[in-house]
């Protein structure tokens, strides 16, 4: 079997393993991410520490949901190089802001880019949807040749395909016609740090191989994070939200 292979039925297995847990009783929050594999440390453009720090801002950020949730309240709350994206639906504006404001005082949160609609929670028939997009998303990613599919995170919301990630704008154009192309994308929503090719190259020049002995190696995160974001921090696509919306045209 080879590499592609392993990965597409990697990404097959855990989408029919979100899906599953969507059989459970409804529950108000979503954490998508929090339990990431530690193998992707050595793939994935964010320092170890960064990668730590999201998955930390993923749980203490439901906890701190979960605090004021109510009936009316389906939040997903993603977090990549410790910026975070709320999507999902809530009853009113007020319970809109409120979310953005808890997520905001999360230890290690440097922006919120706050995607949740007001009105009826999405239905099971669409999150299953949702995830089968996801899905096809990954995969279609993991097939192109000329970008690298670690780079990049993807979240559908009733049908709208939010992308989250650290790329070169090149990549990410890429990776916005490729999730258009995917059937059943009604939109396309950049959330991404866009850094040169210039960033790029010097940033795999000073990546360590990764290990060949095929054991993974594990990270203990320390009371305080000492992962340092590059400074000035890297600017997102232009927008006034930080995140772009592509229509399917």
């Amino acid at each position: 079997m080879t590499t592609t292979s392993i990965r597409r039925f990697t990404l097959a297995m855990t989408a029919v393993a979100a899906l599953c847990g969507t059989l459970t009783a409804c529950v108000p929050l979503v954490v998508a991410g929090a339990a990431g594999s530690a193998g992707l440390v050595a793939s994935d453009r964010r320092t170890s520490g960064a990668q730590l720090d999201d998955q930390g801002i993923e749980l203490r950020g439901a906890a701190r949901i979960r605090e004021i949730a109510n009936d009316q309240m389906y939040v997903s709350l993603t977090s990549f190089n410790r910026q975070v994206l709320l999507t999902g639906s809530v009853g009113n504006e007020a319970d809109k802001r409120r979310a953005e404001e808890v997520v905001r005082r999360v230890d290690n949160v440097r922006s919120v880019v706050n995607e949740l609609t007001v009105g009826f929670s999405s239905s099971f028939t669409q999150r299953s949807n949702d995830t089968f997009i996801t899905g096809k998303v990954k995969a279609s990613l993991l097939d192109a040749k000329d970008i690298f599919a670690n780079s990049f995170k993807v979240v559908t919301e009733r049908n709208v395909v939010y992308i989250m990630g650290l790329a070169t704008r090149r990549e990410t154009d890429r990776a916005t016609d490729i999730a258009r192309g995917v059937q059943g994308v009604n939109k396309v929503v950049r959330v991404v740090e866009v850094i040169t090719e210039a960033e790029l190259a010097s940033q795999q020049r000073e990546t360590p191989p990764p290990a060949s002995s095929g054991s993974v190696d594990t990270v203990t995160p320390s009371s305080s994070s000492t992962s340092n974001v590059p400074l000035p921090p890297m600017a997102p696509l232009p927008s006034s939200g930080g995140a772009v919306a592509t229509p399917i045209r």
